[in-house]
């Protein structure tokens, strides 16, 4: 005998999940597959599991429901379901065979990870590479600098690209062409992956919602920290209209620290529950101890390889406040400083050091930026815009102490517990205090070899590969949750309609 009531369902153990019927909770085509803790998914056979708990999609539960599930080889569990237990966000990730099938992936990254030196350079080279060898299909669309014939395997697209107005040396491209618009749809993407702000985010934002595909924002450069040193002050307001426009738009998105999150979260850019982290990560191999280096020792201290060297990494910009390290020399006499890197302030730089026991050596790569990092006594970082700063990582990791300024995404890298064990930080512009942090290492070789030790073995914790699979299964998997959310909710009132035309007919059910 089958009988039913708006408060009891029958399960076939040997069969997926039914549909919930009208009697019990509004369907949707679109909800998205269960996931249980135990790993079982609807796609799965139910087991034993499902007595821990009843997951609906969080748009579509009831205010208060009674379920009493029965099957064979199942405990009877009543579950109650009230209006504060419904989850704002994806059910918690488990390893399923859903997750392991090859995804087609669409990169929009501006300007190019191939050409254009910054921060995530390193982070979206690492992260083609690693979505290929997990057996994803990739698309990188990318401004048309630098662009090569083959990286891992993945399809590259070159878009044409003009300056940026504020920043001649930082290429922009929409990315909106029909050439780019047919290769996207004929890749056929499960999920678009744009880089943010810039303006080719516009372009796969729209593209997306062309395809009706799932969009990810990841948040790389803090422009809003920008402006006011490039131009306006006045422009900041709706650079983060913006910057919430298109991130509102997104299924989710990705920051490299929480104190990018939080700046995100104050100026109401997205819901919290829709923000992710992207889990830092470093070459450990590249960038090693064993780099260490005489002779670019000498280079870098210009003939006397015998002084305090302090040495610093990145794009020379006047957003990374490297007038204060002028501030700095001047109170260390007997210390050198080596800037590696290049970018529109160097010339002003080069002005303000005049004099001074200071070399700039421009760009450097491979072999000769591993020895760059690892040569040197002391790496310093002033900025307060770094929205991670990956060069502390790759100084760390380099096994050199680090003295860092207590903003942006630094103190991610070096949170409070591990301030004095695997590095330094100071309070932005306090010249006072970053000396008191400054001179001991330079002073104390046994210091410095203490932390640049203990600053390597931290690093080895993170690596690229596992940041990769984290984006891939887990917070790719929540992008397509709130994507079909989404969608649900927008056929909502076509179903209702649908349902008034065409009413569902109840089945007959009969008793023997």
């Amino acid at each position: 005998m089958l009988t039913s009531s708006p408060a009891s369902l029958s399960i076939n153990p040997s069969l997926s999940p039914p549909s919930f019927s009208a009697s019990t909770t509004q369907s949707s085509a679109f909800c998205p597959p269960l996931r249980f803790p135990g790993g079982q998914s609807s796609r799965t056979k139910p087991s034993s599991l499902w007595t821990q708990g009843v997951r609906l999609c969080a748009s579509e539960r009831p205010k208060s429901r009674k379920l009493e599930l029965k099957a064979s080889d199942m405990t009877i569990t009543e579950v109650e379901i009230e209006e504060k237990e419904v989850e704002e966000g994806p059910p918690p990730y488990v390893e399923s065979e859903i997750n392991s099938r090859p995804r087609r992936i669409a990169l929009f990254v501006e300007p190019s990870p191939f050409a254009y030196v910054s921060g995530y350079k390193n982070r979206f080279q690492n992260f083609i590479r690693y979505l290929r060898e997990m057996g994803d299909e990739v698309m990188v669309v990318t401004t048309h600098e630098g662009v090569p014939d083959e990286f891992y395997g993945a399809k590259l697209i070159g878009s044409r690209s003009f300056p940026c107005p504020l920043y001649q040396k930082v290429p922009l491209s929409l990315a909106l062409s029909p050439r780019i618009i047919s290769e996207v749809a004929q890749f056929k993407p499960d999920i678009i992956h744009a880089s943010s702000p810039g303006i080719m985010v516009f372009g796969a934002l729209i593209i997306a919602k062309l395809l009706s595909v799932p969009i990810v924002m990841s948040y790389h450069t803090h422009v809003p920290v920008y402006i006011p040193r490039y131009t306006f002050s006045w422009l900041v307001k709706p650079m983060w209209l913006v910057i919430k426009f298109l991130h509102r738009a997104a299924d989710l998105t990705l920051v490299p620290s929480a104190a990018i999150s939080k700046d995100l979260l104050e100026a109401g850019v997205a819901a919290a529950n829709t923000i992710r982290l992207w889990n830092k990560g470093v070459d450990s191999e590249s960038f090693n101890p064993r780099f260490r280096s005489h002779e670019m020792r000498i280079r870098l201290s210009n003939g006397e390889p015998e002084k305090p060297l302090i040495v610093h990494v990145g794009r020379l910009g006047v957003e990374k406040s490297l007038d204060f390290l002028k501030s700095v020399m001047d109170r260390l006499p007997e210390a050198r400083i080596a800037f590696i890197g290049d970018g529109p302030y160097r010339e002003d730089l080069e002005k303000l050091f005049e004099g001074m026991p200071a070399v700039f050596t421009g760009m450097l790569g491979g072999e000769e930026l591993s020895q760059a990092y690892a040569s040197g006594d002391v790496f310093v970082m002033p900025s307060e815009s770094e929205t991670l700063g990956l060069v502390v990582l790759e100084a760390m990791s380099s096994g050199i102490p680090v003295v860092g300024a207590r903003a942006g995404g630094i103190p991610d890298i070096i949170p409070a517990d591990q301030e004095g064990k695997t590095g330094f930080l100071y309070d932005y512009n306090d010249l006072d205090d970053c000396l008191s942090k400054l001179q001991p290492l330079l002073e104390n070789k046994e210091l410095r070899e203490t932390i640049g030790r203990a600053a390597r073995e931290e690093m080895e914790k993170y690596d690229w590969k596992a940041a990769t699979r984290v984006i891939r299964n887990e917070q790719y998997s929540d992008a397509i949750w709130f994507w079909r959310k989404k969608r649900a909710q927008f056929l909502r009132p076509l179903q209702w309609f649908m349902k008034r035309i065409f009413p569902p007919t109840t089945p007959e059910i009969k008793y023997r």
